[in-house]
């Protein structure tokens, strides 16, 4: 049997997602023979620097690098807008491309590698309007290339076993539930007071969609109204953004779901941000209820002093998202849903590259659809077929969080859209 070809790998994109999870990931998948050649590009070489120094992927990935673009001899504040155009360009078709840029840059730079023939997966959400998503779903489609979207939790164990359960009637049908996921406070000090702006994305479109999302994954119920509000501050660099969110999303069945959101988990706290889900469900006679702590999920650590970005010396330590851990190879691996999110969709491209290596062009091209239908359907890993009702509900919230706390309907059939409800 002939060996699977290892896919070279370019990610878009150098800040906090790249170093926690994303670059962890591709290095692990290179070293078990999914990946080959690894890139990172960034506007600028300062943050790629920093990955390059890192001392915990030098100590857990010992003797692996990245080509960094631009070299890191390059100038920090020497910003390179185009480059990332030129090397998809440069690139053989039908590689991976991860893009983990600010929310407002996905259209453009998912759209752009598609027109170079990569398969891509892009941090969530995918885009902010409906029909940007559309659009890379029917461009997509016509060059047979996958398109993922890191929605990491719908491979939490947990949702996985909630999923199930739920499909087989065990919870009853959902009918009231709350959210929320508060990241740290330090965020304000990063990159974020730069493009987290009022005008460009909020906590609840840039974290609470995954609440979202993960509740239609469990339920298959699909949103059709969401109201959100909003409230301000300011940035160390004084720009204005929505520091703290608040939204409720109606469900088709009349279900609701509230969703907190906001970057201000104290930095002395003992977990790393604070998120749980809660779903009460109807049944006969009787309800049913999920519920799922996604904070402290049992793992509770005293240090003798404080380890990593905020960290304390009293931290809950939940292994489940993302952890390095030994293994029976050098360093250390990755473990968690975040990464077997990561991972799922690379080698879902690289299967698909592999499955129709030996076709020719008009019957590969056909092969890959078929493939990247099959993973459509299966309704696992996100993708624009699968999961641009996201897109709607960002649109949505945007107008309700500009409208302070509107409704804002979702209107699916031809022509899914959002618009403002009348009073």
């Amino acid at each position: 049997m002939k060996e699977a070809k290892a896919m070279d790998v370019l990610i878009i994109g150098g800040g906090m997602i790249t170093n926690d999870l994303i670059l962890p990931s591709v290095y692990h998948l290179q070293r078990t023979g999914t990946l080959g050649r690894i890139r990172v590009c960034a506007l600028q070489s300062a943050p790629l620097k920093a990955l390059k120094e890192s001392a915990e992927l030098r100590s857990a990935f010992p003797g692996q690098d990245f080509e960094a673009c631009p070299p890191v001899t390059e100038p920090a504040d020497r910003p390179f807008p185009s480059l990332y155009k030129e090397l998809l360009a440069a690139t053989a078709p039908r590689q991976a491309v991860v893009v983990a840029v600010p929310d407002q840059l996905h259209y453009e730079t998912v759209m752009e590698a598609l027109r170079c023939e990569q398969h891509v997966l892009c941090v969530k959400p995918l885009v902010l309007r409906y029909t940007q998503a559309v659009e890379i779903e029917t461009l997509a489609r016509a060059k047979g290339l996958f398109v993922g979207v890191e929605y990491h939790k719908r491979f939490d164990r947990r949702a996985l076993m909630a999923k199930r359960q739920y499909a087989l009637g065990h919870f009853g049908a959902f009918a009231m539930g709350e959210a929320k996921m508060i990241e740290p406070y330090y965020y304000r000090h990063s990159n974020f007071q730069n493009w987290f702006t009022t005008d460009k994305t909020d906590p609840f479109v840039y974290v609470g969609c995954h609440y979202v999302d993960l509740v239609y994954f469990i339920t298959g119920l699909r949103p059709v109204a969401v109201s959100v509000s909003g409230v301000k501050g300011r940035f160390p660099n004084g720009k204005e953004g929505y520091l703290w969110s608040n939204g409720r999303v109606r469900y088709e069945n009349g279900a609701l779901l509230s969703v907190t959101d906001g970057l201000g988990y104290p930095d002395d706290g003992a977990g790393s941000n604070d998120q749980a889900l809660l779903m009460y469900c109807e049944g006969t006679d009787r309800t049913g209820m999920i519920q799922h702590d996604d904070q402290d999920r049992g793992v509770r650590h005293t240090y003798l002093e404080p380890i990593g970005c905020g960290g304390t010396r009293y931290n809950y330590v939940s292994p489940d998202f993302y952890r390095l851990v030994p293994w029976e190879g050098p360093g250390f691996k990755p473990t968690g849903y975040g990464f077997d999110s990561v991972a799922a969709s690379l080698e879902t491209m690289r299967r698909i590259e592999n499955d129709t290596a030996g076709l020719a062009g008009a019957a590969a091209l056909e092969r890959r659809r078929a493939l990247i239908r099959e993973v459509d359907e299966a309704g696992l890993l996100a993708t624009p077929a699968n999961s641009a009702f996201n897109e709607l509900v960002v649109e949505a919230a945007r107008l309700s969080i500009q409208a302070d706390g509107d409704w804002c309907t979702i209107v699916y059939g031809d022509q899914p859209h959002a618009a403002m409800r009348r009073s």
